[in-house]
């Protein structure tokens, strides 16, 4: 009886363990991504918008994000660039918020940008997140250098935008970079285009057009079911072309990463959201 109670402790750890194990590469696949997610896309002028900080997947809230993390939180609006109010960022659980407040007619662009933030990860654990979080080209060279069994620390920060229609009358705001490391920039406002357009985006790392970068798009239809995402690559001048299929709530998004290996940075990576609403 004692051998048989030993033999269950044992195998209850073992259980616990690779449960534990499994939680940690599930939250590491999925817990990755962020976004602006105002609780309403179209508003009227003079009022308050209240939006959201998901810091995980487009629809769920993993993790928040604390005040001191924040490089900048500002609105571009027809009256200029407003930084945002910092003490009203709040924090409920997993997920932060915070309001806009409109004033004239216009497209707006409401910015988050974090500071860096340094994590050490496995070899298995870098590997999964390249390969779930669409960064192919760097689990390339890795295989190509044989070094798919070396552990990683990454320097990462995260740059999200969203736009706004307040009022009827549209501007040109939305094609306004924000200074960020890594950006998107649409280069038509995504409120003057109807389902079956496409919307062309610039894609900038360091203020400069970025070639072949792998983006990724997708989003959630009328009745908030996600519909698949699909991906497609910059072109030359950094181009990339997303056809709106359908209404709904959509997100672009890209993950830049490149070697730093120096000041114990094996690499870093910038990443660049934007989420929109098509009627």
């Amino acid at each position: 009886m004692p051998n048989h109670s030993r033999r269950s402790g044992h195998t209850r750890r073992i259980f616990l363990l690779t449960l534990a194990a499994l939680v940690a590469v599930a939250g590491l696949a999925e817990a990755h991504d962020m976004f602006v997610k105002p609780t309403r896309y179209f508003a009227p002028e003079n009022s308050e918008v209240r939006v959201r900080l998901l810091n995980g997947t487009f629809t769920k809230s993993e993790n928040s994000i604390a005040r001191n993390r924040l490089a900048d939180a500002s609105v571009l609006t027809p009256r200029g660039r407003v930084q945002l109010d910092t003490t009203e960022w709040g924090v409920t659980g997993d997920t932060s918020s915070f309001h806009v407040h409109t004033r004239a007619a216009g497209t707006y662009v409401i910015g988050v940008s974090t500071r860096p933030s340094e994590i050490d990860l496995s070899a298995d654990d870098f590997n999964l997140y390249l390969k779930d979080d669409g960064i192919p080209d760097v689990l390339e060279d890795r295989r190509r250098t044989g070094e798919l069994g070396k552990a990683v620390r990454e320097r990462y920060h995260k740059h999200v935008k969203a736009f706004i229609q307040v009022g009827d009358t549209r501007s040109d705001l939305y094609a306004t970079p924000m200074g960020y490391p890594a950006e998107i920039v649409p280069l038509e406002n995504p409120y003057a285009l109807a389902t079956g357009a496409t919307l062309r985006v610039r894609i900038l790392v360091d203020g400069k057009p970025m070639a072949n970068q792998l983006v990724m798009f997708g989003g959630t239809g009328t009745n908030e079911a996600s519909f698949e995402q699909a991906t497609v690559r910059s072109d030359a001048s950094g181009v990339a072309s997303i056809p709106l299929a359908r209404a709904g709530t959509w997100y672009v998004k890209f993950i830049h990463m490149a070697r730093v290996g120096r000041g114990g940075i094996d690499y870093e990576s910038k990443w660049a959201t934007i989420t929109f609403q098509v009627r």
